[in-house]
């Protein structure tokens, strides 16, 4: 074995930095709560460290991954840390033998239901389904193979343990290294201090100054009688709830400061001043009228909304009845007279066969003559118009 010799300033430096500044995770080894990083996060962490960067006249002193790679050979070599090997975990004998007999089971269950089934399908309807089932699971693949980035199923993780391994050597890739240095944090240090100083300030009290101990001992008095009102305040807003409840027969809830004891804030558990509630019949009824209201309200719409459509429909169906009848008007115009003219007609014909049926022989006669002499005044008319047109 070789001798090992003490770590130099800037190995515990850049091990400190590594330490704090590179992601880690805990686990079991050896019955002992450890923690491990992986190899190719730590070179990456390094390479982005003051160490990595150049200063004046000074060389850098990680280049490349090799550079990193056999800066923290050396610092496995001073047992900063030590490489582990991951050893997943195989499940045991009974439960694979559930498992087998599980699903041995529900595959009898699965036949026993299909021999149940109804065996006379048609053939046609089975190649449908293939050819279907084949289109889904192309185009599934096809979307797969378009969107890479999308997410996957969740893989169930296994469960590993780490152990020694036998050759102790950093390699650069997914390699399992257990640290060993465990420096303190400055601000663990730093509390601690604190705390340290709290406590011996704390028995020296007699030893204050007169001024100062009057002045703790008012903010220790100030600060118990807050603490006491407080708790005064949780028990009476208790009370006075009970006293309205039972004096309202348990109808009105009234809670004052109701925040005072739920886990907000320091301001918020002092808004709002109160809340009053009443759970009553008549509020019963209110939540029923309002929930009536509102299937109302929407029953409405629905038949508002049904009517407009309708009236929508009715105004197409009419505009294209009036653009089809334009056309046609004159041709109807022009029927509409000559079945007037046809009524009129047929009533002077059948009035005029009425009177010929009422007159007797002293009428005809009568009338044969009027009508003569109605005959000679028109050829005398017929006569003295040429002869006024000639003047």
């Amino acid at each position: 074995l070789q001798e090992v010799g003490e770590p130099f300033k800037e190995e515990k430096a850049v091990a400190k930095y590594l330490r704090f500044n590179c992601p880690t995770k805990s686990t079991n080894m050896m019955g002992h709560r450890v923690d491990y990083f992986i190899a190719s996060k730590a070179v990456d962490c390094l390479l982005d460290s003051k160490w990595a960067k150049a200063k004046k006249g000074e060389e850098a002193l990680f280049t490349t991954r090799e550079s990193v790679v056999d800066y923290c050979n050396r610092l496995l070599k001073k047992q900063f840390f030590h490489r582990a090997l991951k050893v997943m975990k195989m499940k045991p004998d009974k439960d694979t033998k559930k498992e087998k007999e599980k699903g041995k089971a529900e595959s009898g269950k699965e036949e026993e239901k299909k021999s149940k089934k109804e065996t006379g399908k048609d053939e046609k309807t089975k190649k449908e389904k293939e050819k279907e089932k084949k289109k889904d699971g192309e185009k599934e693949e096809s979307k797969k193979d378009e969107t890479p980035g999308t997410p996957k199923k969740k893989e169930t993780k296994r469960k590993f343990k780490l152990e020694p391994h036998e050759d102790q050597v950093f390699l650069d890739g997914n390699e399992v290294y257990v640290w060993i240095y465990d420096p303190v944090h400055f601000k663990t240090f730093a509390m601690g201090l604190v705390l340290v100083i709290a406590v011996i300030a704390a028995t020296l009290f007699p030893l204050w100054p007169a001024e100062m101990r009057v002045g703790v001992y008012y903010l220790s008095v100030g600060a118990g009688c807050f603490v006491a009102s407080i708790l005064l305040l949780a028990v009476a807003r208790c009370i006075l709830f009970l006293i309205i409840w039972l004096i309202t027969g348990g109808r009105h809830h009234f809670w004052f400061l109701p925040n005072l004891t739920a886990d907000v804030g320091f301001i918020d558990s002092f808004r709002p001043l109160y809340t009053h509630e009443y759970k009553g019949p008549k509020a019963d009824l209110k939540k029923e009228e309002k929930s009536e209201s509102k299937k109302q309200q929407k029953y409405d719409s629905e038949e508002k909304s049904d009517s407009e459509k309708k009236e929508e429909e009715d105004g197409k169906t009419e505009a294209t009845r009036n653009s089809g009848t334009d056309g046609s008007g004159g041709e109807r115009h022009s029927d509409t007279d000559s079945d007037r003219r046809e009524d009129d007609r047929s009533q002077h014909s059948s009035g005029n066969g009425n009177d010929f049926e009422m007159i007797t022989k002293e009428e005809l006669e009568q009338q044969t003559d009027e009508g003569d002499c109605e005959e000679e005044e028109e050829e005398e008319d017929t006569e003295s118009r040429p002869s006024h047109e000639k003047s």
